[in-house]
């Protein structure tokens, strides 16, 4: 005899942007998480988030290829940190990052993924390289949640441009690049999956891709419910789930 279902579980709650920006600057001023650690965290989860998505038995052994585009801020930092993962996790990163940021957390993390032997390109693949090279995915690490201002500058507008051209899936990190964080897409690019970051942004609800995961399950229970942010249930030591099954 099956036992009654129990109460349905709310549905995460979407952060406007003022709200995401109150839960990181909590977590850094009260609960002094430093920026480090809170990157390496994001990080680490975007790369388990790769993995569930494009997991390598279903990718071609010998190339299980990943081009990580980052930007000059902290969404390009959890980048470098994503692919450095990768590369432990077994993938074959390769990192585009053409304005190298001056804070020296941000060049520490790209000696990381140097000193791992992670290639740096000098110029972004066409969309057309792109499918004759074989990139199995994109992680878009470009601007996410940040200055909506620098996509009309270079050299992010060149590459928001080649991101919306190619048709091998991408990987974005938290927001879209290219995005409004509430309002969404506005002819950006149209990545495969998403991977929110602490929580789902207003924008996720337009978000019609694939696979969408959100990475929260480091964040304090004070935090969780003084932001009623509703968390989805991860099964046992996950720190990724999938919100949205991946479509057959």
């Amino acid at each position: 005899m099956s036992s009654a279902p129990g109460p349905a579980r709310e549905p995460p709650r979407y952060l406007s942007k003022a709200e995401a920006e109150a839960i990181e600057k909590e977590l850094l001023e009260d609960y002094r998480f430093g920026r480090q650690q809170l990157i390496e965290i994001w990080g680490h989860a975007c790369a388990m988030a790769v993995t569930k998505a494009f997991p390598l038995p279903s990718l071609p052994r010998k190339q299980p290829t990943v081009l990580v585009v980052c930007g000059p801020a902290q969404n390009g930092a959890i980048g470098l940190v994503c692919a450095r993962h990768l590369r432990i996790f077994d993938y074959e990163p390769t990192i585009f990052y053409p304005k190298r940021s001056p804070d020296p957390l941000y060049q520490d993390f790209t000696t990381q993924c140097e000193k791992m032997d992670i290639p740096f390109l000098s110029y972004l693949p066409t969309e057309v390289q792109l499918i004759n090279d074989a990139y199995n995915a994109v992680v878009d690490a470009v601007l996410g949640a940040e200055a909506e201002a620098a996509e009309g500058r270079e050299p992010c507008a060149a590459i928001l441009s080649t991101l919306k051209l190619i048709r091998i899936p991408i990987v974005s990190l938290d927001v879209p690049s290219g995005w409004d964080v509430e309002a969404g897409s506005s002819g950006g690019i149209s990545p495969d999956v998403l991977v929110s970051l602490s929580a789902p942004k207003q924008c996720a609800r337009r978000f019609l891709g694939r696979q969408h995961f959100v990475a929260g399950r480091f964040l304090p229970y004070d935090v969780q419910k003084k932001f009623e942010l509703n968390p989805p249930e991860y099964p046992g030591t996950e720190c990724v789930v999938a919100l949205r099954a991946p479509r057959q």
